[in-house]
């Protein structure tokens, strides 16, 4: 103990060791979120100054100030809207003069504070020459409004809509976009959730042993080489090594191992760990952001603030499409003004205004969200919680399904399944014995052990001189007999051959306690943890779709082949560390896979982030929950099957849908840019640009609906 203070108090002097940084401190850059490190400085690639990842107050201040714009937005655009359609259905709620500058008024802070956002992100694709979707709502939305208050100026508000307004397609367009910008928002906002969840597995103080005593220290505090003392029901702080003492702990939030894990000098801890019994002294050896269980963070977080796939497929649209719009109108103002009637130059004008203006599609902010929100609420009802349209999209192309063992294959809870007598006692003596000794132990084997014998309706006596033997197992005298239980190390110990028991142990399942009476071999006691009724049919199922199933577990190997086995799953890597499952994961999108993983525990956390789709079991931890794009409520495996016949669907609704909203757009290009006039006098009007993307909107909606009702069958 004294080398294990004088090491304190020489780490903590001038010139040692630095501290580490607060656990879980990750900085990250507005411009570039893939850009994550772990401390404060500059972005490498723009210069700027990095920020917290999570904010110290906690709130998400975009997602609130974007609320705000859109409630605006939502208040003033309605009437605008009214004030532009009324005369389409014979109403006028206003003076035509009147009506015209009461849109004027009331669109100006819509779309240039409420919509802000929008066109610093529109100019910004414009600067970079990185057009996308931006900058086709930015030119659309700005042609809208320009056209409008040049039509108003040069009739004086005399005749204002009969001029060409277009201040409720202006607005329109931006409550839609800023709706598209609230939902990424908090789905941010979730993803922040998420890592302060694993946050929170780190306590906020240690009790750090002092040659004066223990005293308690903020986690932040700790440093290399620190002693700290670990007592019962505690979450260890820090990566290190056991130095003094024994006890169990709980590791299934980094392995996804169902039973505690004994632990004694030299053994190697890891922060976020649970102690479940003993108390020990431990040496620290990694803090802060270097812990394994800052890893998992760090991985969750890259992965969580990638871009979203159908925003990208939109930006590559875009990008093709803005450059063709910009060309259209530059020909259609020159063939204005070199061929078109006087005024040559008003009308060059209002046709490439017109062009661009009628080239934003109104309907593309409902195309992706219309879909998605209906489809979402049929999901709810078959117990399956959707949480972006990003993981409806991947989960969709999805070729490779990774399935977590313990909790999503398996109930996570360690049965007795087998019972096998060695010597002249029978089953259920051995069954009642073994129950005696172990009435006082809280270990998950023992637990099983007395439900079964409770299950059997066996009567249990009671044990005298009971002892715990920390790191083997238990001795205790019931009925005048010596019992011994636990492993074959810890029979060894006690001086018995384990040779009996060798030739009974073919597989050691999930766990294996030998048990010896009176100085002689009694029996063997097998628990397993139990497989859900419905996953061989999930499997079964799943193969038949096309879709590749593998499992990855940090179970033991032979434990994760036997069930992989039995449920028909031919690939299967058992032993893995919570990086090890991400790894794999990336190994398979590397090989040209869309890859998919499902699992409900905070070790599975990572490759969850990692995977394209998300799929997390209800019954899991709220990390593994918060971090998937698909959370299943109910226990049934079912769900999984359901969940990607469902996003077939969507996805199939969402490309429709995109199809509506450009089409009546791209068609009425042409006639914007005065295509029918040589021929037939024809001009776009203000109405009849009103009511194609009315109708586009339309469309969307009610082929979104669709979705309701329809048949979820495979591709």
């Amino acid at each position: 103990m004294s080398d294990c203070c004088h090491h304190h108090h020489a780490s903590h002097g001038e010139k040692q060791s630095p501290k580490a940084g607060a656990e879980g401190s990750l900085y990250t850059c507005p411009m570039h979120p893939e850009i994550l490190v772990r401390e404060a400085g500059d972005c490498p690639k723009c210069g700027m100054p990095l920020e917290p990842l999570l904010p110290d107050n906690g709130e998400d201040q975009e997602s609130s100030l974007l609320a705000r714009r859109l409630v605006l937005s939502v208040i003033l655009g309605l009437p605008v809207f009214l004030l532009a359609m009324a005369p389409m259905l014979g109403l006028h709620l206003l003076p035509e003069s009147s009506s015209a500058w009461a849109q004027l008024l009331l669109s100006l802070p819509v779309i240039f504070w409420c919509g802000w956002p929008v066109w610093v992100k529109g100019f910004r694709s414009f600067a970079s020459r990185n057009l996308n979707m931006f900058s086709l709502i930015t030119l659309g939305t700005g042609a809208a409004f320009l056209q409008s208050v040049a039509a108003l100026l040069l009739t004086h508000g005399a005749s204002g809509h009969g001029g060409g307004l277009y201040f409720e397609a202006a607005t329109v367009i931006i409550v839609l976009v800023l709706l598209g910008q609230w939902l990424e928002a908090r789905g941010r906002a979730r993803a922040g959730s998420a890592l302060r969840e694993l946050l929170d597995l780190t306590p906020a103080t240690a009790l750090l042993v002092e040659e004066g005593g223990d005293r308690s220290v903020p986690v932040a505090d700790l440093r290399i080489g620190d002693c700290v003392r670990i007592l019962p029901g505690e979450k260890l702080p820090a990566d290190g090594e056991v130095l003094e003492g024994w006890s169990s702990l709980d590791e299934s939030m980094l392995t996804g191992e169902p039973l505690p894990v004994e632990k004694s000098a030299g053994s190697t801890v890891s922060a976020g760990t649970l102690n479940t019994s003993g108390s020990f002294i431990m040496r620290v050896g990694r803090t802060g952001a270097e812990t394994a269980l800052s890893q998992i963070i760090q991985l969750v977080a890259q992965a969580q603030r990638s871009q979203a796939p159908i925003q990208q497929l939109a930006d590559r649209v875009a990008a093709i499409f803005v450059p063709i719009v910009l060309g259209i109108a530059l020909v259609t103002f020159a063939a204005w003004m070199f061929l078109g009637p006087e005024p040559r130059l008003f009308h060059a004008l209002t046709a490439a205004v017109s062009v661009l203006m009628i080239a934003c599609p109104c309907a593309l902010g409902l195309a992706t969200p219309m879909a998605v929100t209906v489809g979402v609420g049929r999901a709810a009802r078959h117990g399956i919680l959707v949480r972006s349209a990003a993981a409806l999209q991947n989960l969709a192309a999805t070729d490779l399904l990774a399935l977590d063992k313990t909790g999503t294959l398996t109930e996570g809870t360690p049965e007795l399944r087998v019972i096998t007598p060695l010597g002249s006692i029978p089953e259920e003596r051995l069954l009642a014995l073994a129950a005696g000794a172990e009435l006082g132990s809280e270990h998950p084997l023992a637990r099983a052990l007395l439900s079964q014998t409770r299950n059997r309706g066996i009567a249990v006596p009671g044990a005298e001189s009971f002892q715990a033997h920390p790191g083997g197992g238990i001795s205790a005298m019931v009925e005048g007999h010596r019992l011994l239980l636990g492993s074959s190390a810890f029979l060894a110990r006690e001086g018995m051959s384990t040779a009996p028991f060798d030739s009974v142990i073919t597989d050691p399942g999930d766990g294996v306690v030998l048990m010896a009476v009176d100085g002689a071999a009694a029996g063997v006691f097998l628990f397993r943890d139990t497989i859900r009724s419905s996953a061989g049919a999930l499997v079964e199922r799943l193969q038949g779709m096309g879709i590749r199933v593998a499992m990855l577990t940090g179970d033991r190997e032979s434990t994760a082949l036997s069930v992989a086995g039995k449920l028909g799953i031919t690939e299967c890597h058992g032993g893995l560390s919570p990086a090890g499952k991400a790894a794999q994961l990336v190994l398979w999108q590397k090989e040209g896979h869309h890859t998919a993983m499902a699992g409900d525990g905070v070790n599975d956390a990572p490759a969850l982030a990692a995977a394209e789709a998300a799929i997390a079991m209800g019954a899991g931890s709220d990390i593994a929950k918060e971090t998937a794009g698909i959370i299943l409520l109910r226990p049934s495996l079912e769900g999984i099957v359901s969940s990607i016949l469902l996003s077939w669907a969507i996805l199939k609704t969402i490309r429709q849908n995109l199809f509506l909203a450009f089409a009546y757009n791209i068609l009425g290009i042409p006639i914007a840019a005065g295509a029918l006039y040589p021929f037939f006098g024809i001009l776009l009007s203000p109405m009849i640009a009103a009511a194609a993307m009315s109708l586009s909107s339309v469309s969307v909606i009610a082929n979104s609906l669709r979705l309701k009702t329809a048949v979820l069958r495979n591709r």
